[in-house]
């Protein structure tokens, strides 16, 4: 007979004849087997477990009936059951794991035999089972950590890759310009090399975090530490222009002097309103709005704005104010701006500033060339006369590449009784909350929280006696060049500079600055080409433009760049040279210079002039 409990079940019950027990059990009881073989392939089967049949009574043990002790291969049926669990125990306990079952109307309990024999196959069983079991929850937590070790470990090493491991192209290429800025003379006026102190604070960690806002009203938690940096790097920016904070504010968070100016414009402007500011030719920044010849908008100021420039005098080179007034009041634009990318003179902030009140525009000064001269005292200070000044963080201040807003806030000051920009109505400056905004969020995300912090370190040496003397030096050394160039017969726009930079104008010479630029460069020498103030356009540059802080940085001395003069000047002979024999296009003039033995002759005279100086921040 075959009673079915749970068919999935891996125990079954028979019944067994009670014949074959005729010595061991009485006639009118019933033997059980209980098979627990798995279902599954053979390797898996275990022995039957032995149990004891009983009436559920006061004495159950005078109802005990044996359940098939000695495991007989014949069953007359069976009976499947899912009590597998249910099966067992400890042996001292008589009573546990006893379950209770009606067979033939009787009332049966079910449970394990406590013979010496099955006993001990029980608990070898049990043993290995549960050894088994150990073994295999050992084997998989194992299995488990080693995961979890394996995935940190490939982190680890995903992090802490040098740069040579991680991507040899990049460092290779890494390499390549450390040493073309070793063994070459840099004389672009806006750039120059930055301490070791700078470039670490620019590889630091803060460049993991993201803190969009000002300091104090951030987007993002956990800026403690990054207030504090930019904080400490605004208050530097003001002592280091002698500037009082309750009349001065500061916005370090811009990308660039370009990204600054236009803060500025949309902070202060409308779409479609005008800014005035030096034409590109005469010296001037793309940034204050220009157009080309045939009328292109060349930068986002002429494109979003109305511009219009004033020039410099054809003659002289300077800045021709009559003129300039004469179109400021035809003009009347909102912002003026002062300041330039080529301008090798003094700016006369006096004068802007009387302009500008006469047409009621915000003056603005961009002294990005010019702002480690303005720091130094070497250089005459737009703060006196101006509402707002920005600048880049490198060129002469020779911090991390990126762009500073000055704003004046407070109450406005009076000067010939009335008030500066007074055609807003009010008597405070609300340029702060203009500014900020339009930093970001409208123009910007989050700022550059290693350049913020690099920053801070590069107006840190402003305030130094050291710094004041490195510029004083980088201003000898452009009086120095000049005088040298001079004394070859060159021409220099202005006829001489002010500051940092001077213009080399080429065209008495028969040569453009592109061609110019170009043997430079394959001298290891950097210039660039630049318009001048009565050439068409910028593109045919009619000269070069040359600057001294770079390698005064270096550690270069009046006498060495009177050599740097020599220098120069026989590329220029080179040029026209080249020009001469191919022409001045530059397919031509490209083929002309390919090979060329006076360019590879000069370019190893100017590598083994620039190893004589070490590289700031650099193992050379």
């Amino acid at each position: 007979m075959d009673l079915t409990r749970a068919p999935q079940s891996k125990l079954s019950l028979g019944f067994v004849p009670h014949s074959s027990h005729s010595n061991e059990i009485a006639n009118d009881t019933v033997s059980f087997q209980i098979d627990s073989s798995f279902r599954s392939p053979p390797h898996h089967l275990v022995s039957g477990v032995p149990l004891q049949l009983m009436e559920q009574q006061t004495t159950p043990e005078n109802k005990n009936v044996d359940l098939n002790e000695k495991h007989q291969q014949t069953n007359a049926g069976s009976m499947d059951l899912n009590e597998e669990s249910r099966v067992g125990g400890e042996e001292e306990d008589e009573d546990r794991d006893v379950e209770e079952f009606r067979i033939l109307g009787h009332s049966m309990c079910l449970k394990r035999r406590r013979d010496n024999n099955s006993n001990s196959s029980c608990a070898t069983t049990d043993s290995a089972c549960s050894n088994i079991m150990s073994k295999r929850c050992h084997t998989e937590q194992n299995r488990q950590d080693q995961s979890l070790e394996s995935r940190r470990q490939s982190v680890r090493a995903w992090g802490n890759q040098s740069l040579q491991t991680a991507d040899p192209d990049i460092f290779e290429l890494l390499e390549k310009e450390k040493q073309r800025q070793y063994k070459g003379i840099e004389l672009i006026a806006s750039e120059n090399f930055v301490c070791k102190a700078v470039m670490e604070a620019l590889g630091s960690h803060v460049t993991n975090k993201y803190s969009e806002g000002m300091p104090r009203a951030r987007y993002y938690t956990g800026n403690q530490y990054i207030d504090e940096i930019e904080i400490l790097c605004c208050q530097r920016a003001l002592v280091a222009f002698g500037l009082d904070s309750d009349s001065w504010g500061v916005n370090v968070q811009p990308y660039s002097c370009t990204s600054a100016n236009f803060a500025v414009y949309t902070g202060l402007l409308s779409p479609g309103d005008r800014i005035m500011g030096l034409d590109t030719p005469s010296g001037g920044n793309t940034s204050h709005g220009y157009y080309t010849p045939n009328g292109r908008k060349v930068s986002g100021a002429s494109i979003f704005f109305e511009s219009l420039s004033y020039k410099v005098n054809p003659q002289t080179g300077i800045i021709d104010f009559d003129k300039l007034e004469e179109r400021a009041l035809d003009f009347r634009p909102k912002i003026l701006i002062c300041g330039g990318s080529s301008y090798p003179r003094e700016w006369d902030y006096s004068k802007f500033r009387q302009i500008a009140d006469k047409c009621g525009a915000v003056l603005m000064c961009d002294m990005a060339q010019i702002s480690g001269l303005i720091a130094a005292k070497e250089c005459s200070s737009p703060f006196e006369f101006c509402d707002i000044v920005t600048s880049t963080t490198h060129k002469s201040l020779r911090g991390p590449r990126g762009g500073i807003i000055f704003y004046r806030k407070g109450p406005k000051s009076r000067k010939r009784g009335m008030l500066l920009n007074q055609g807003d109505g009010s008597d405070r400056y609300d340029f702060e909350e203009k500014i900020n905004f339009a930093v970001c969020p409208a123009l910007q995300g989050g700022p550059h929280n290693n350049h913020i912090a690099a920053l801070a370190i590069a107006l840190k040496q402003l305030a130094t006696p050291e710094y004041k003397e490195y510029m004083q030096q980088v201003k000898k050394n452009a009086q120095a060049l000049a005088s040298a160039l001079l004394r070859r017969n060159c021409r220099l726009v202005t006829g001489g500079t002010d500051n940092h930079l001077l213009l080399w104008d080429l065209r008495n010479l028969g040569l453009t600055g592109k061609n110019l630029e170009k043997v430079c460069e394959m001298c290891h020498i950097t210039v660039n080409k630049i318009a001048i103030f009565d050439d068409n356009g910028t593109l045919i540059p009619g000269g070069v433009r040359i600057g001294t802080p770079a390698m005064t940085s270096r550690g270069c001395l009046e006498s060495d760049f009177e050599t740097m003069a020599d220098f120069l000047c026989r590329a220029a002979q080179i040029t026209s040279s080249v020009q001469r024999e191919h022409g001045k296009m530059v397919k031509c003039f490209l083929k002309g210079v390919e090979n060329n033995k006076d360019i590879v002759d000069l370019g190893g005279q100017v590598e083994k002039f620039a190893t004589q100086f070490a590289m700031p921040g650099q193992d050379l």
